[in-house]
């Protein structure tokens, strides 16, 4: 018969041993969670790369040389600068190429965009319904195979292009909201950040090596290939989302014993539904903000310069003014939560600004400036979680408080500098070239 100090001494050895298992799933990256991030993370570069290689390819696709013979009465004379050398370069490759007008450019490279309107909500509803794992890996292999198909399509007309665009944009939005499905049951709040960033790095690295690889691959291969490899690498990242990436962790079969118990208990009162609330909103007032900018402007109520800058100083001013006051609401959820979703409602008014200034000023890099814009807000993504984990490991009280502060002084100090130097007409050194005849 066991005595009171016998039980006193086996109740007191089990908490030990499974706080200090749980404290070895807390260091390191040797963890089923952290695997699912670097899957996400080559998830979101196939993605992102998917995205921006029509931006580069199209340069490729479409018959320049033609389309300036017709202006230019003159062109049978060897080229004289770096774009004739490099349309006869085009030329010469058996790459065919197509005389799309810049009106039907412009439709395909922003045909992506059309699904993406309406596919946000259902598709975080499904994932929700469904299981993440399929939405997402569904998503990235219809991305993939159709991207492998866009060669054919445009051989076959450019409507058939256009729809398999706009499918391809649906399922990009299928993985890009998706995933965050996953993170509500895979992420523990205190890694919550690290893992995110991980997988959403993925986009940044997509877009960086489409910069720098996406014209050498069109000059040297042919543009058909630029959607071959990549619309290749996510097929192959399908191979490794299916059998290894599960819904949760309580129905994966390779976890251990104890990091499902760390999961599972630092996710006690967590809700994925809150956290995606703010996404939500903030999806649909981008869309409202978009038709109420083209309304001011069809109307001739506010010049278009006027509704950039409006748009982009409520934006910035009403979100950071609203993220503030945050670090003494904490008590409150349900204030935290409408404080973050008025901040989410108003920061979408930007994209109705500054973020498409860009296609105002310089349409003809529309594409290149786009991806550069990318570049940069994931740079900051990536920046952001190791300046807030400096903070409040100075101070746990503080910390949160003096972000705020930090983000709101450079948002100000950047619609500052956008409020003085933005113009929204189309400037000289992006203009296109005028051909006389002789």
């Amino acid at each position: 018969m066991s005595t009171g100090a016998d039980l006193k001494a086996r109740e007191g050895d089990i908490p030990s041993d499974n706080m200090t298992q749980e404290q070895s799933f807390k260091k390191g990256f040797c963890s089923l969670r952290h695997g699912l991030a670097f899957i996400l993370h080559l998830c979101n570069f196939s993605i992102y790369t998917q995205q921006m290689n029509l931006s580069f390819a199209i340069t490729a696709m479409v018959n320049t040389t033609v389309a300036s013979s017709q202006l230019n009465a003159s062109t049978e004379r060897p080229p004289t600068n770096s774009q004739d050398v490099w349309n006869e370069t085009l030329q010469e490759s058996k790459a065919p190429v197509y005389d799309w007008t810049p009106e039907i450019q412009g439709i395909l490279l922003s045909s992506l965009s059309y699904g993406s309107f309406i596919a946000p909500i259902p598709t975080g509803y499904v994932a929700g319904v469904f299981g993440a794992k399929y939405v997402v890996g569904l998503g990235l292999l219809i991305s993939s195979v159709l991207t492998l198909f866009i060669p054919l399509a445009a051989d076959a007309g450019v409507a058939l292009l256009i729809v398999l665009r706009v499918i391809q944009g649906m399922a990009q939005v299928m993985v890009l909201t998706g995933q965050y499905s996953l993170w509500a049951k895979w992420a523990p709040p205190q890694e919550r950040s690290q893992l995110i960033t991980i997988a959403a790095s993925g986009s940044m690295l997509g877009t960086f090596l489409v910069l720098i690889a996406g014209g050498l691959i069109c000059q040297a291969l042919g543009w058909p290939y630029i959607f071959y490899i990549f619309g290749g690498i996510g097929c192959a990242c399908c191979l490794l989302w299916f059998p290894l990436v599960y819904d949760d962790p309580q129905n994966h079969p390779f976890i251990s014993t104890g990091e499902r118990r760390y999961i599972t208990c630092s996710l006690a009162q967590e809700s994925g539904i809150l956290s995606a609330l703010p996404f939500m909103f903030g999806c649909v007032c981008i869309i409202l903000g978009g038709l109420l900018a083209d309304f001011l402007l069809s109307r001739k109520i506010l010049r278009l310069v006027t509704i950039r800058k409006l748009f982009t100083a409520v934006g910035v001013l009403a979100s950071s003014g609203i993220l503030l006051p945050l670090p003494w609401v904490r008590s409150s959820r349900s204030t935290t939560m409408a404080f973050l979703v008025l901040s989410s409602v108003f920061a979408s008014l930007c994209d109705s600004g500054a973020l498409i200034n860009f296609l105002d000023i310089a349409p003809r890099y529309a594409g290149f400036l786009k991806g550069l814009l990318q570049v940069f807000s994931y740079l900051a993504g990536g920046i952001a979680p190791t300046v807030a984990g400096f903070f409040i490991s100075q101070d746990s009280e503080f910390g949160w408080r003096n972000v705020f502060f930090l983000a709101a002084a450079i948002d100000v100090v950047g619609l500052l500098f956008y409020l003085i130097f933005s113009r929204a007409e189309v400037q000289d050194w992006a203009k296109e070239p005028t051909f006389t005849h002789l």
